[in-house]
Order: structure tokens, then sequence, then C-alpha cells
């Protein structure tokens, strides 16, 4: 992916991710460090520690030392960049940063996840921040990480933590349950590798954990007023054979799509998205079938066996809004 940014959240609350332990939180809370939610600036907002701040801000160390925190991700994965959001922290930014990372197979708490030194690897060295600013650091091939350190110089605050990857489930774990898999979820290592219009929604919600919020919790497109129709591409998280579909429209009443169709392929490399566009190989697996307004559709007997494939493509006539699109299918290596 040329731009990380575009990737998903692996640490935001809202795919699970917490914020476990911080050495210090005497201005405002840790846990805002993973909010979904863009950062906000109050005037005149006072607690009886000080100036209310959206971030997670430490006193002023009067000491040697710095501060940090432990991010749990919400989902397992691999980074491919951090952003340390120092959004209205000004005169109280931190210099400097550096993250960590590591793997466990278990939860342990802060205690537990510092005991051991040497599993931790760093993964952004300590560098330069700037002030209410978005601070990017592309992250080498981390493979698979469970945790998150963030070590700030000295002391300071910042809004938010964002570590854009791509997660990494169990697949051992998955397969062993038996049954359908969710290939599409984000969870499972699905990505919305490219759509033909968001204006409205990020085609990233379509693949989110969870039933959508509201309406601003989907895929939607602009009113197009020229031929065609709009669509994404989701990668998923592994090569299978899909067995059943869901299309939920929750939210879309007056919007939504008047009809769908979803197409598969299979490709074993990394493709651009322009590429994937336009190649010949999609097979159909839904035909062009109505769609109902504010609705979870699940369609089973209507899909045609286009046999194992790795992407697949949705495709809405002629534009409108998504919830949420679930893939369930076999794994190809399920006996």
């Amino acid at each position: 992916m040329p731009d990380f940014t575009d990737l998903i959240d692996l640490a935001s609350e809202r795919v699970g991710g917490a914020v476990i332990a911080a050495n210090d939180e005497f201005f405002a809370e840790k846990e805002n460090l993973v909010k979904a939610a863009a950062p906000m600036f109050i005037e005149g907002k006072y607690t009886h520690r000080g100036k209310w701040m959206d971030g997670w801000e430490t006193r002023r160390r009067r000491d040697e030392g710095h501060d940090w925190c432990l991010i749990r991700l919400g989902l397992p994965g691999t980074v491919r960049g951090i952003l340390v959001d120092t959004t209205h922290f000004t005169g109280n930014f931190p210099s400097e940063c550096a993250v960590d990372a590591r793997a466990v197979k278990w939860h342990l708490d802060g205690d537990e996840l510092l005991g051991d030194e040497s599993q931790w690897r760093e993964i952004v060295p300590r560098s330069a921040l700037r002030g209410d600013s978005h601070n990017l650091f592309p992250v080498a091939d981390t493979g698979r990480v469970t945790h998150l350190r963030l070590r700030i110089f000295p002391d300071g605050g910042v809004a938010r933590l964002r570590a854009f990857g791509v997660a990494r489930p169990d697949w051992d774990r998955l397969i062993g349950a038996g049954g359908l898999i969710d290939l599409a979820a984000a969870e499972h290592g699905g990505l919305v590798v490219s759509a033909s219009d968001m204006f409205f929604g990020s085609r990233h919600n379509l693949i989110m954990p969870g039933r959508p919020a509201s309406m601003a919790d989907g895929w939607e497109t602009r009113r197009r007023r020229g031929p065609g129709h709009d669509w994404a591409i989701v990668r998923l998280g592994r090569a299978g054979t899909v067995r059943r579909l869901e299309i939920d429209t929750t939210y879309f009443k007056g919007n939504a799509p008047g009809a769908g169709s979803v197409e598969g392929c299979a490709t074993g490399d990394d493709r651009m998205p322009e590429e994937l566009a336009t190649m010949d190989a999609w097979r159909t697996i839904l035909p062009i079938t109505k769609l109902q307004p504010d609705t979870r559709q699940v369609f089973e007997d209507e899909l045609k066996n286009a046999g194992p494939v790795t992407y697949v493509r949705l495709n809405i006539f002629p534009d409108g809004g998504i919830g949420r699109l679930r893939v369930w299918a076999k794994v190809r290596d399920t006996p």
C-alpha cells in the first residue's frame, strides 16, 4: 500500500483496542489515546487538575526518565505505520517519542508485560515530534504483534495513537472451530483495497466488527449523475469458496442502492487497486439482485459457485450506501 494511513487502525477502541497501563495520566486519561473520533478542543473547559485535554497528558517531569503507556491492539496484526497525533497540544507536547511492539498469546497486565524487556522490539526509533500535528512514522514488517508501548520524552501530551496495518488472526483456531468464516471481516485480515467513491462514508466501514451504529458508520457514495455504477473491492483474509453473503443496508432508507451484485477473482499477488478494477478475471457470485433499504439481507441459494477466490467486488446500482458486507466462506484448505 502506498499510503499506510489508508489501512485499518489496529489500536482503535472501535475494533477493541485499549490502553491498559501508563506510568502517569495526571492531566488527561490514557484511554483517550485510542478513541476512534478525532480529538477536540473546548475553550475554557477546566477540571480540578487543570485544562481539559482530549488525549493522554502527564505531569511536568522534574527528574530523569520518560513517560510511557501500554496499548493492547484490538486486532493483532502487522503494523505498517504509526501516527502520533499531537493535535491541540502546543506548549505541552513531548519533544520526542519511540514505539515498541511485542506479541503474546494471552492477555497480560502491565506489570507482566513490562517484566521481560527482551520481548519488546523497537519499531519506531526515538524521533522528534511536532506540536499540534500528525506525526507519521512508517514501520518495517513487524510480523504479528499484539501490544505496543508508546514512550514519550520527557513528558507531555499526545491526543491519539494510531497503529495502521493489517489484522493477522489465529487461523489454526478459526479453522479448527469448523464452519464458515467471514473472510472479508477486518478481524480476519480482510481489507477494502479500493472503491469507486466514498464521498459520505469510508469504504473500511463495510468490514468493521458489529452492526452499523448509524448511517455514518457505512460506505456511502455521492449521487451518480452519469452512466455506470459504484463498487468496492475487498481483499479477503484468506482464499475461500463463498457460501453465504450478507449485504446490510441498515439506516440507509432514502439512499440505499436499488440493486447489488458480488463478483470474485483469484489472484495470489497484491495487485494495485487500479489494476484489480479492470481485470477480466472477475466471476459472478451474486447476480444483480434487488436490494431493500434499511435491511439486513442474507443470500445463499442465489449464489453461484465461483470456486476459491481471494478478492470480492461489491457492485451497487447505481449508487448509495451499504452498512456492512459479510462474506461467509469455506476456507480452501479446510477438510
